[in-house]
């Protein structure tokens, strides 16, 4: 394992211990005395991501991270919300077994579990991912999200606003 801080190659497992689906291990550097902790994750099989257009190319979970990050950018999330929801969108591609997975069943998969866990990040995702042609279409993606649901953020996700302030503008609404 290379050494992030002097580029090193030797180093030693101080600590190890299992993490959703994979090892946590922290290691001292033999050259520098560094600490760093690496992440080991088992790839079952490399799966390929048929595109829109039909090209394939190889899965990149840095690729699926960075569009997600990007939708939930300066949310009130919990640490590490995003990280598992990462590892449970690509713990379904290998329960789905295919070798080839299409980039919508991606993208739906993506929408299904930001909608759970942010809204906004949800209809962020989706004016990327659906394309909305005009200002129309994201406004019934919005009204459909809203039925039901108005002002109740997902369980999981920090509030915005203290819990009083909130139940007064719903028993207003109701009004």
């Amino acid at each position: 394992m290379k050494c992030p801080y002097c580029s090193g190659l030797e180093s030693r497992v101080l600590d190890s211990r299992s993490v959703d689906e994979g090892v946590r291990r922290r290691r001292k550097c033999l050259a520098c005395g560094a600490r760093f902790t690496t992440y080991e994750r088992v790839q079952s099989h490399n799966i390929l991501v048929v595109k829109k257009d039909g090209r394939r190319e190889e899965f990149s979970r840095d690729k699926l991270s960075c569009g997600i990050r990007k939708a939930c950018e300066k949310r009130p999330l919990p640490t590490g919300a995003i990280d598992k929801l990462i590892d449970n969108i690509e713990a379904e591609f290998y329960r789905l077994g295919k070798a080839e997975i299409s980039s919508s069943i991606i993208g739906d998969l993506v929408m299904r579990e930001l909608e759970k866990l942010d809204h906004i990040a949800y209809i962020r995702f989706a004016s990327v991912y659906r394309e909305f042609a005009d200002i129309g279409a994201l406004k019934q993606e919005v009204d459909s999200l809203a039925e039901g649901k108005i002002l109740m953020p997902p369980a999981n996700q920090l509030p915005l606003l203290p819990s009083e302030a909130v139940n007064s503008l719903i028993s207003r609404k109701k009004r």
